[in-house]
C-alpha cells in the first residue's frame, strides 16, 4: 500500500482572474475529505481489493473475531530490526521487547498528512492504555527518508506527537533503511512531482510477545482497536 504525502496541489486559476472565495468551512472541510478517501481506499486494499498490499513472508491478512485489527497467515517471525539506532543515539534490536507487544510503523518526520495521523492515534492509543499495559507495549517508528529524518528533525517530530519516552524513532543510511524496507515489504521513493516529499507505505505491524508478525493496521486505524488487541498480542 503507497500513500502520496502530497495530498492537494493548487489549480492555477486563469490568467489574470482571481480564483472565487471558498466559504472557510468548505476550506476546512475538503482537505478532511480528501484524506478519507485516501484511507479509505486503503483500507479496502488491505481487505482484499484488486492490488494487495505485499506482506512479510507473503502473508495473507483477514478479520478475525479476537484481533480488531486484521490478523496475518502464517504468523512467521517478525523480520529483524538490529542495523538501526534511536534518533537520541541509542541502540535498538527488536529481540530485546521480546515478551511485550511491539507496533511497528514506518514514516517520515516531514510528512504532511498520513505520519502526523498515524503519530497521533499511537500516542492515543497508548494514553488508553492502563499503566500496568503500557509496561508490556513497545512502540517502535522506521525512517523511509534516511536524508531527510535527522536526529534534530525526528526529535522535533517525536515532541510535536507526544511520543517522548513512548516510541523509539529509528534512523540510518539510505543502505542500512533500504534493507530494513525490503524484509518488511516496505515501499518507500521520492515523490517524482515534489522531491520533498516520499511516497510510501503505511501500515501498522503487530508483532506478539513470541516475536511472531501477528496483527496488521491501516493509517486510519482507531486508537481503540490497538488497546483492544494488545491482550492477544500478549498472548500470542
Amino acid at each position: 500500500m503507497r500513500y502520496s504525502s502530497q495530498l492537494m496541489s493548487a489549480t492555477p486559476s486563469p490568467s489574470g482572474a482571481s480564483p472565487p472565495a471558498r466559504p472557510q468551512g468548505l476550506r476546512l472541510i475538503l482537505p478532511i475529505l480528501v484524506i478519507l478517501v485516501i484511507l479509505g481506499g486503503a483500507t479496502a486494499l488491505l481487505l482484499g481489493g484488486k492490488s494487495k498490499t505485499a506482506l512479510p513472508g507473503k502473508a495473507s491478512a483477514a478479520k478475525i473475531g479476537v484481533f480488531e485489527g486484521l490478523a496475518l497467515s502464517p504468523r512467521l517471525p517478525a523480520p529483524a530490526l538490529a542495523t538501526l539506532h534511536n534518533y537520541d543515539g541509542t541502540s535498538f534490536s527488536l529481540s530485546s521487547d521480546r515478551g511485550k507487544a511491539v507496533l511497528v510503523t514506518f514514516l517520515y518526520a516531514h510528512c504532511p498528512d498520513v505520519c502526523p495521523l498515524i503519530a497521533s492515534n499511537l500516542h492515543n492509543a497508548y494514553a488508553k492504555m492502563t499503566p500496568a499495559m503500557r509496561g508490556h507495549v513497545a512502540i517502535v517508528v522506521v525512517s523511509v527518508d534516511p536524508h531527510g529524518d535527522t536526529a534534530g528533525t525526528v526529535a522535533a517530530f517525536v515532541r510535536q506527537h507526544e511520543l517522548t519516552g513512548e516510541a523509539r524513532y529509528l534512523i540510518g543510511s539510505a543502505h542500512q533503511l533500504g534493507s530494513v524496507w525490503e524484509a518488511w515489504k516496505v515501499g518507500s521513493e521520492k515523490d517524482s512531482s515534489n522531491p520533498a516529499l516520499v511516497n510510501h507505505s503505511a501500515l501498522i505491524y503487530g508483532v506478539s510477545a513470541s516475536g511472531k508478525l501477528t496483527t496488521i493496521y491501516a493509517a486510519n486505524f482507531e486508537p481503540g482497536q490497538i488497546v483492544h488487541d494488545v491482550p492477544g498480542l500478549l498472548g500470542s
